[in-house]
Protein backbone atom coordinates (compact mmCIF):
# COMPACT_ATOMS: atom_id res chain seq x y z
CA UNK A 1 0.00 0.00 0.00
CA UNK A 2 2.84 2.60 0.39
CA UNK A 3 4.54 1.69 -2.59
CA UNK A 4 0.83 2.50 -4.32
CA UNK A 5 0.84 5.76 -2.21
CA UNK A 6 3.91 6.65 -2.96
CA UNK A 7 3.66 6.12 -6.82
CA UNK A 8 0.60 7.85 -6.60
CA UNK A 9 1.61 10.69 -5.01
CA UNK A 10 5.01 11.25 -7.80
CA UNK A 11 2.55 10.75 -10.71
CA UNK A 12 0.49 13.85 -8.78
CA UNK A 13 3.54 15.75 -8.69
CA UNK A 14 4.24 15.01 -12.36
CA UNK A 15 1.03 16.32 -13.51
CA UNK A 16 1.15 19.42 -11.69
CA UNK A 17 4.41 20.49 -13.13
CA UNK A 18 3.71 23.69 -15.52
CA UNK A 19 5.40 23.59 -18.85
CA UNK A 20 4.24 27.11 -19.60
CA UNK A 21 4.06 29.86 -17.01
CA UNK A 22 3.28 33.34 -18.03
CA UNK A 23 1.22 36.00 -16.46
CA UNK A 24 -2.19 34.79 -15.31
CA UNK A 25 -1.69 31.75 -18.40
CA UNK A 26 -0.20 28.41 -16.40
CA UNK A 27 -0.49 24.90 -18.15
CA UNK A 28 0.14 21.61 -16.38
CA UNK A 29 1.14 18.64 -17.90
CA UNK A 30 -2.24 16.72 -16.49
CA UNK A 31 -3.69 19.75 -19.03
CA UNK A 32 -1.57 19.06 -21.95
CA UNK A 33 -1.91 15.09 -21.66
CA UNK A 34 -5.95 15.61 -21.38
CA UNK A 35 -6.08 18.40 -24.25
CA UNK A 36 -3.84 15.76 -26.73
CA UNK A 37 -6.61 12.96 -25.40
CA UNK A 38 -9.63 15.05 -25.90
CA UNK A 39 -8.39 15.75 -29.59
CA UNK A 40 -7.60 12.66 -30.45
CA UNK A 41 -10.64 10.92 -29.04
CA UNK A 42 -12.70 13.37 -31.02
CA UNK A 43 -11.00 12.62 -34.23
CA UNK A 44 -11.60 8.65 -33.54
CA UNK A 45 -15.14 9.60 -32.80
CA UNK A 46 -15.53 11.57 -36.30
CA UNK A 47 -14.12 7.85 -38.14
CA UNK A 48 -16.80 6.29 -36.21
CA UNK A 49 -19.67 8.69 -37.05
CA UNK A 50 -18.35 8.92 -40.66
CA UNK A 51 -18.10 4.71 -41.12
CA UNK A 52 -21.85 4.88 -39.27
CA UNK A 53 -23.08 7.15 -41.49
CA UNK A 54 -21.80 5.48 -44.82
CA UNK A 55 -23.64 2.18 -43.56
CA UNK A 56 -27.12 3.51 -42.89
CA UNK A 57 -26.81 5.60 -46.24
CA UNK A 58 -25.38 3.39 -48.66
CA UNK A 59 -28.29 0.89 -46.97
CA UNK A 60 -31.08 4.22 -48.56
CA UNK A 61 -31.76 3.87 -52.08
CA UNK A 62 -32.52 7.90 -51.73
CA UNK A 63 -28.40 8.89 -51.72
CA UNK A 64 -26.10 7.68 -53.85
CA UNK A 65 -22.00 7.07 -53.35
CA UNK A 66 -20.70 10.59 -53.68
CA UNK A 67 -23.21 12.19 -51.70
CA UNK A 68 -22.50 10.05 -48.67
CA UNK A 69 -18.81 10.80 -49.46
CA UNK A 70 -19.84 14.81 -49.82
CA UNK A 71 -21.71 14.14 -46.07
CA UNK A 72 -19.08 12.58 -44.44
CA UNK A 73 -16.27 14.74 -45.52
CA UNK A 74 -18.40 17.62 -44.20
CA UNK A 75 -18.92 16.07 -40.97
CA UNK A 76 -14.96 15.05 -40.65
CA UNK A 77 -14.11 19.22 -41.50
CA UNK A 78 -16.86 19.94 -38.45
CA UNK A 79 -15.71 17.48 -36.17
CA UNK A 80 -11.50 19.17 -36.93
CA UNK A 81 -12.86 22.38 -35.77
CA UNK A 82 -14.83 21.03 -32.70
CA UNK A 83 -11.59 18.71 -31.61
CA UNK A 84 -9.38 22.16 -32.45
CA UNK A 85 -12.39 24.08 -29.98
CA UNK A 86 -12.16 21.36 -27.19
CA UNK A 87 -7.95 21.53 -27.21
CA UNK A 88 -7.89 24.88 -27.08
CA UNK A 89 -10.47 25.06 -24.05
CA UNK A 90 -8.53 22.33 -22.57
CA UNK A 91 -5.52 23.95 -22.59
CA UNK A 92 -6.77 27.11 -20.86
CA UNK A 93 -6.62 29.35 -24.16
CA UNK A 94 -8.95 32.58 -23.56
CA UNK A 95 -11.19 32.57 -26.73
CA UNK A 96 -12.11 36.04 -25.63
CA UNK A 97 -8.90 37.20 -27.47
CA UNK A 98 -10.01 35.93 -30.90
CA UNK A 99 -9.11 39.71 -32.35
CA UNK A 100 -5.35 39.00 -31.22
CA UNK A 101 -5.46 35.16 -33.11
CA UNK A 102 -7.14 36.38 -36.23
CA UNK A 103 -4.16 39.43 -36.44
CA UNK A 104 -1.93 36.71 -36.64
CA UNK A 105 -3.34 34.37 -38.66
CA UNK A 106 -4.24 37.30 -41.25
CA UNK A 107 -0.30 37.66 -41.14
CA UNK A 108 0.43 34.12 -41.56
CA UNK A 109 -1.92 33.73 -44.65
CA UNK A 110 -0.03 37.14 -46.22
CA UNK A 111 3.39 35.61 -45.89
CA UNK A 112 2.59 32.49 -47.51
CA UNK A 113 -0.54 30.66 -46.40
CA UNK A 114 -2.56 31.68 -49.22
CA UNK A 115 -2.35 28.66 -51.38
CA UNK A 116 -3.78 26.68 -48.40
CA UNK A 117 -6.33 28.28 -47.45
CA UNK A 118 -7.35 28.85 -51.13
CA UNK A 119 -6.99 24.82 -51.79
CA UNK A 120 -9.40 24.24 -48.08
CA UNK A 121 -11.91 26.82 -49.44
CA UNK A 122 -11.97 25.00 -53.06
CA UNK A 123 -12.31 21.89 -51.79
CA UNK A 124 -15.15 23.20 -49.91
CA UNK A 125 -16.56 25.06 -53.00
CA UNK A 126 -16.42 21.89 -54.85
CA UNK A 127 -17.90 19.52 -52.36
CA UNK A 128 -21.09 21.84 -52.14
CA UNK A 129 -21.25 22.58 -56.17
CA UNK A 130 -21.23 19.11 -56.59
CA UNK A 131 -19.60 19.61 -60.02
CA UNK A 132 -16.76 16.86 -58.89
CA UNK A 133 -17.43 13.30 -57.17
CA UNK A 134 -15.77 10.33 -56.27
CA UNK A 135 -15.65 8.08 -59.43
CA UNK A 136 -15.75 10.99 -62.08
CA UNK A 137 -13.44 10.55 -65.16
CA UNK A 138 -12.01 14.04 -65.63
CA UNK A 139 -9.55 15.87 -67.76
CA UNK A 140 -7.46 19.06 -66.35
CA UNK A 141 -5.55 21.79 -68.91
CA UNK A 142 -2.44 20.50 -67.38
CA UNK A 143 -3.14 17.14 -69.35
CA UNK A 144 -4.09 15.42 -66.04
CA UNK A 145 -6.71 12.28 -67.06
CA UNK A 146 -8.21 10.37 -64.62
CA UNK A 147 -10.15 8.85 -62.09
CA UNK A 148 -11.49 10.73 -58.80
CA UNK A 149 -10.46 8.73 -55.79
CA UNK A 150 -10.34 11.30 -53.16
CA UNK A 151 -11.70 14.94 -52.13
CA UNK A 152 -9.18 16.17 -49.15
CA UNK A 153 -8.87 19.63 -47.72
CA UNK A 154 -5.87 20.62 -49.52
CA UNK A 155 -6.20 18.33 -52.78
CA UNK A 156 -7.75 15.73 -54.83
CA UNK A 157 -6.53 12.69 -55.63
CA UNK A 158 -6.79 11.67 -59.20
CA UNK A 159 -6.05 7.87 -60.47
CA UNK A 160 -4.83 7.17 -64.18
CA UNK A 161 -5.42 4.42 -66.42
CA UNK A 162 -2.01 3.30 -65.42
CA UNK A 163 -2.49 3.17 -61.84
CA UNK A 164 -0.53 6.43 -60.87
CA UNK A 165 -1.82 8.05 -58.16
CA UNK A 166 -1.62 12.15 -58.70
CA UNK A 167 -2.25 14.79 -55.95
CA UNK A 168 -3.98 18.27 -57.44
CA UNK A 169 -4.40 20.97 -55.74
CA UNK A 170 -8.29 22.12 -55.26
CA UNK A 171 -7.79 25.40 -56.71
CA UNK A 172 -6.56 24.35 -60.11
CA UNK A 173 -10.20 22.78 -60.16
CA UNK A 174 -11.70 26.25 -59.64
CA UNK A 175 -9.75 28.54 -61.06
CA UNK A 176 -8.76 26.15 -64.47
CA UNK A 177 -10.93 24.49 -66.95
CA UNK A 178 -12.01 21.16 -65.97
CA UNK A 179 -13.51 18.72 -68.54
CA UNK A 180 -15.41 16.00 -66.73
CA UNK A 181 -16.47 12.98 -68.51
CA UNK A 182 -19.35 11.37 -66.20
CA UNK A 183 -20.84 14.33 -64.49
CA UNK A 184 -24.58 13.74 -65.39
CA UNK A 185 -24.50 10.62 -67.80
CA UNK A 186 -21.36 7.96 -68.04
CA UNK A 187 -22.39 7.23 -71.35
CA UNK A 188 -20.13 8.52 -74.03
CA UNK A 189 -19.65 8.69 -77.97
CA UNK A 190 -16.17 8.25 -78.99
CA UNK A 191 -15.02 8.83 -82.44
CA UNK A 192 -12.34 6.38 -84.46
CA UNK A 193 -10.42 8.04 -86.94
CA UNK A 194 -9.03 5.73 -89.96
CA UNK A 195 -8.47 5.99 -93.74
CA UNK A 196 -8.32 3.98 -96.79
CA UNK A 197 -6.76 3.84 -99.47
CA UNK A 198 -8.11 5.80 -102.65
CA UNK A 199 -10.46 3.96 -104.97
CA UNK A 200 -11.89 1.97 -102.40
CA UNK A 201 -15.46 1.50 -102.47
CA UNK A 202 -16.93 3.66 -100.02
CA UNK A 203 -20.28 1.79 -99.31
CA UNK A 204 -18.27 -0.98 -98.37
CA UNK A 205 -16.02 0.38 -96.01
CA UNK A 206 -18.98 1.85 -94.48
CA UNK A 207 -20.51 -1.84 -94.10
CA UNK A 208 -17.50 -3.02 -92.92
CA UNK A 209 -16.83 -0.52 -90.29
CA UNK A 210 -20.13 -0.87 -88.70
CA UNK A 211 -20.11 -4.49 -88.90
CA UNK A 212 -16.15 -4.06 -86.77
CA UNK A 213 -18.35 -1.82 -84.35
CA UNK A 214 -21.20 -4.23 -83.53
CA UNK A 215 -18.46 -7.18 -82.80
CA UNK A 216 -17.07 -5.16 -80.41
CA UNK A 217 -18.93 -5.80 -76.98
CA UNK A 218 -18.67 -2.01 -75.99
CA UNK A 219 -21.00 -0.74 -78.53
CA UNK A 220 -24.30 0.88 -77.92
CA UNK A 221 -27.20 0.35 -80.26
CA UNK A 222 -29.98 1.96 -79.09
CA UNK A 223 -32.99 3.18 -81.27
CA UNK A 224 -34.81 4.79 -78.86
CA UNK A 225 -31.96 7.34 -77.86
CA UNK A 226 -30.40 7.35 -80.88
CA UNK A 227 -27.05 6.08 -79.70
CA UNK A 228 -26.24 4.27 -82.84
CA UNK A 229 -22.75 3.74 -84.61
CA UNK A 230 -22.17 5.43 -87.76
CA UNK A 231 -19.72 6.11 -90.48
CA UNK A 232 -18.45 9.76 -91.72
CA UNK A 233 -16.42 10.65 -93.82
CA UNK A 234 -14.03 13.57 -93.13
CA UNK A 235 -11.57 14.66 -95.71
CA UNK A 236 -9.51 13.71 -98.71
CA UNK A 237 -6.33 13.12 -96.98
CA UNK A 238 -2.45 12.75 -98.69
CA UNK A 239 -2.51 9.15 -99.26
CA UNK A 240 -6.19 7.75 -97.97
CA UNK A 241 -9.75 8.93 -97.83
CA UNK A 242 -10.44 9.65 -94.15
CA UNK A 243 -13.41 8.27 -92.04
CA UNK A 244 -14.55 8.29 -88.73
CA UNK A 245 -16.11 5.80 -86.83
CA UNK A 246 -18.11 6.83 -84.02
CA UNK A 247 -19.46 4.36 -81.85
CA UNK A 248 -21.74 5.40 -78.30
CA UNK A 249 -20.06 3.03 -75.73
CA UNK A 250 -21.35 1.40 -72.14
CA UNK A 251 -20.07 3.43 -69.29
CA UNK A 252 -18.03 0.45 -67.43
CA UNK A 253 -15.24 1.06 -70.35
CA UNK A 254 -15.39 5.08 -70.53
CA UNK A 255 -12.78 4.87 -68.15
CA UNK A 256 -10.81 2.84 -70.23
CA UNK A 257 -10.10 4.99 -73.47
CA UNK A 258 -7.14 3.19 -74.39
CA UNK A 259 -8.15 0.14 -74.21
CA UNK A 260 -11.37 0.58 -75.64
CA UNK A 261 -9.77 2.38 -78.88
CA UNK A 262 -7.31 -0.14 -79.73
CA UNK A 263 -10.94 -2.62 -79.86
CA UNK A 264 -12.01 -0.88 -82.16
CA UNK A 265 -9.14 -0.46 -84.43
CA UNK A 266 -8.24 -4.03 -83.56
CA UNK A 267 -12.28 -5.16 -85.04
CA UNK A 268 -11.39 -2.64 -87.80
CA UNK A 269 -8.22 -3.92 -89.08
CA UNK A 270 -10.02 -7.67 -88.93
CA UNK A 271 -13.01 -6.16 -91.26
CA UNK A 272 -10.90 -4.86 -93.39
CA UNK A 273 -9.07 -8.15 -94.56
CA UNK A 274 -12.06 -9.87 -94.66
CA UNK A 275 -13.53 -7.33 -97.27
CA UNK A 276 -10.28 -7.06 -99.10
CA UNK A 277 -10.21 -2.75 -98.12
CA UNK A 278 -6.42 -1.33 -98.63
CA UNK A 279 -5.25 0.66 -95.88
CA UNK A 280 -2.72 3.02 -97.17
CA UNK A 281 0.51 3.61 -96.65
CA UNK A 282 2.78 7.23 -96.92
CA UNK A 283 3.68 7.16 -100.93
CA UNK A 284 5.23 10.03 -103.05
CA UNK A 285 4.66 9.31 -107.19
CA UNK A 286 7.31 10.67 -109.59
CA UNK A 287 6.27 11.92 -112.84
CA UNK A 288 9.08 12.11 -115.43
CA UNK A 289 8.81 14.34 -118.46
CA UNK A 290 10.77 13.81 -121.58
CA UNK A 291 12.66 17.03 -123.07
CA UNK A 292 14.10 18.00 -126.54
CA UNK A 293 17.06 18.60 -125.05
CA UNK A 294 19.50 16.48 -123.24
CA UNK A 295 22.00 17.56 -121.28
CA UNK A 296 25.23 17.22 -123.04
CA UNK A 297 23.57 16.68 -126.64
CA UNK A 298 23.97 19.68 -128.71
CA UNK A 299 20.12 20.61 -130.53
CA UNK A 300 18.85 18.95 -133.20
CA UNK A 301 18.28 21.19 -136.58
Amino acid sequence: MDTLASSLKIMQQIMDISLIEMDDYNLKVSGFLFAIFLFFAVLFGSKILQRVLQRVFSASHRTTPAQVYTLTRIIHYVMIGLAIILTGSALGLNFSKLTLIAGALSVGIGFGLQNVVSNFISGIMILFEKSLKIGDLIELESGVFGEVIEINIRSTLIRTSDNVDILVPNSEFVSGRVTNWTLTDAVRRFRIPFGVAYGSDKNLVRTAALEAAHSVSWTLNDEATNRLPSVWMTGFGDSSLNFVLAVWVSADVVKRPSSMTSDYLWALDDAFRKYKIEIPFPQQDLHIKSSPFIIGSPPKN
